[in-house]
């Protein structure tokens, strides 16, 4: 009997229906597969976030190129600057010299210096360098305002007299042009 007992028991507890395995191994399966597919998702959301990143510097680094390059000339530009007031200077002076006794020297010495003054602003207009308009109206972008004077000729806030030239390259001023306006 103690032997039909075990194999009883041996029996029994081997006798499983199949219905409560099938139950068990599903339910293990489904939360593992749900663990993997929440896996999966947390890892293509860091994938785009980082993928989104990488796109966004590649294209900051594609802007910040283009403008060195549009820009890599500033520096010389703003220094030759005193070389072009200077050179307006000396045209200014010899032009106020008076030509007595038609000295064809001095009449060269005009003609030279206006020539290269055109063909320095030609130059800087080729490289997209342009002198700052100072009609009418002060523009604190565009404008230093040294002094304010009293004018009957201007309304209140206008250019009266421009003291220094002012640039721009492309769309950033060089030197704002130093200007006197009306009170």
């Amino acid at each position: 009997m103690s032997k039909e007992t075990e194999n009883s028991s041996v029996e029994t507890e081997i006798e499983i229906p199949e219905s409560d395995v099938t139950t068990k191994i599903d339910s293990t399966e489904v939360d593992e597969l749900t663990q993997m597919k929440e896996l999966v998702a947390q890892w293509e959301d860091k994938y785009l976030r980082v993928h989104a990143d990488f796109e966004n510097s590649k294209r900051l680094l594609a802007k910040d190129k283009v403008m060195a390059v549009t820009y890599a000339n500033e520096s010389f530009a703003s220094d030759i600057l005193s070389v072009i007031d200077s050179l307006e200077s000396a045209i200014s002076m010899i032009e106020s010299v008076e030509d007595k006794g038609n000295n064809e020297f001095v009449t060269k010495m005009k003609e030279g210096l206006r020539l290269t003054d055109d063909q320095i602003h030609k130059v800087l207009e080729k490289h997209h360098i342009k002198l700052v308009e100072c009609e009418k109206e002060y523009d604190p972008n565009l404008h230093q305002a040294i002094m304010q004077v009293e004018s009957d000729a201007h309304e209140s806030g206008d250019i009266v007299q421009v003291l220094q030239k002012g640039y721009t390259i492309k769309e950033r001023v060089l030197r704002p042009a130093m200007v006197s306006t009306a009170k």
